[in-house]
C-alpha cells in the first residue's frame, strides 16, 4: 500500500428540499430532505507519517486548526483504530464556505475514507458513518456515498436515486452561519412529516429559505434573479448558494453565462455515486 493518496475528491451536495419537522430536547433539529451528490469538489492529499503526528500542510483562511474538520476526523479515526500512524493533510479548497453545499462535512468524510485506506483501518461503511456523525450531521451522508432521503438529524439515510440533472449554482459571495439560521425565532419547526412517496407529490421547498432571505439580502437578490431567468430557484441547505435545475446542460450553460458580475456561477451535474464509494 502506498504511503500517499493524492487528489482525493470531496464532492458537494445539494438539498432538493429541506423540511424542519421538529426539534429534540438537546436542541438538534429534526429534518427531512433529499440530498444529491454533484460533481463540484474540493480535493485532498494525504501523506502517511510514521511518528503519529497529524498536521495540515498550510493555513486555511478563517479556519483555525481547532475548527478544521479534516484534522478532527483524522484524530477521531486515529483514536478509534489505535494506530501509530499520523498524516500530513493538504486541502485544495474549491467549494465556497457557508454556502449550504456541505463542503466541510465532505472534506471530513473523504478524510475518514482515505485514512481508513492509508492506515489499513479496515472499518466498514457503517462504522465510519458512526464516527462521522460525531463530526457533523451531514458527514454520514458523504460516507453513505449515494443520493439519499435523509431523516432525523441527518443520520437516517435511505437510498433515493434521482435522474441525471444539471444545475446552475449561483453564489453571491457571502457566508451564512448555519447556527444563526437554526437559532432564528422565525424558523418554523412544524412541517408535517412525510414519506418518500408523499413528498414526491408535494411542491418542493426549503424551510430555512425565508429566514436566510430576511437576514441576508444578497441571497434574496440571487434567488430573485435566478427565478426570473430560470423559472425557479431554491436555496441549498442553510447556506448562501442558490440553484436552478435543468434536464439539459445547454440551457444551464446559457443561464450561467448571463449571471451578473460579482456573483459566481457554476454549472454542475449529478453524480451517481461518491467517487470514493468503492474504497470502503
Amino acid at each position: 500500500m502506498s504511503a500517499r493518496l493524492s487528489g482525493c475528491p470531496a464532492p458537494a451536495k445539494l438539498n432538493t428540499f429541506l423540511h424542519v419537522v421538529g426539534r429534540r430536547e438537546d436542541g438538534y433539529h429534526l429534518l427531512q430532505s433529499h440530498f444529491r451528490l454533484i460533481d463540484w469538489s474540493d480535493t485532498l492529499d494525504f501523506v502517511r507519517r510514521d511518528d503519529g503526528r497529524i498536521r495540515r500542510t498550510h493555513e486555511l483562511p478563517g479556519v483555525p486548526e481547532s475548527a478544521d474538520l479534516t484534522l478532527r476526523a483524522a484524530h477521531l479515526l486515529q483514536s478509534r483504530l489505535g494506530t501509530p500512524y499520523g498524516v500530513d493533510i493538504t486541502l485544495h479548497k474549491v467549494l465556497p464556505t457557508g454556502a449550504g453545499l456541505g463542503g466541510g462535512s465532505s472534506d471530513a468524510a473523504t478524510t475518514l475514507i482515505a485514512l481508513n485506506r492509508l492506515w489499513n483501518g479496515g472499518l466498514s461503511r457503517a462504522q465510519l458513518m458512526e464516527l462521522g456523525l460525531q463530526l457533523g450531521a451531514d458527514v454520514p451522508f458523504f460516507l453513505f456515498g449515494e443520493d439519499a432521503f435523509v431523516e432525523g438529524i441527518g443520520e437516517r439515510l435511505t437510498p433515493y436515486p434521482g435522474p441525471e440533472r444539471w444545475f446552475v449554482f449561483l453564489w453571491p459571495g457571502i457566508h451564512v452561519p448555519t447556527a444563526q439560521v437554526f437559532a432564528s425565532p422565525r424558523l418554523t419547526r412544524n412541517t408535517p412529516i412525510g414519506t418518500i412517496a408523499s413528498l414526491a407529490a408535494t411542491p418542493l421547498r426549503n424551510d430555512l429559505e425565508p429566514v436566510v432571505r430576511e437576514l441576508f439580502p444578497e441571497v434574496d437578490a440571487a434567488l430573485e434573479w435566478l427565478a426570473r431567468h430560470a423559472g425557479m430557484a431554491r436555496m441549498s441547505g442553510s447556506g448562501s448558494c442558490v440553484f436552478a435545475e435543468f434536464a439539459e446542460p445547454s440551457e444551464a450553460e446559457r443561464i450561467a453565462a448571463e449571471v451578473p458580475s460579482g456573483w459566481q456561477a457554476k454549472v454542475v451535474r449529478t453524480l451517481h455515486r461518491h467517487p470514493l464509494h468503492d474504497w470502503i
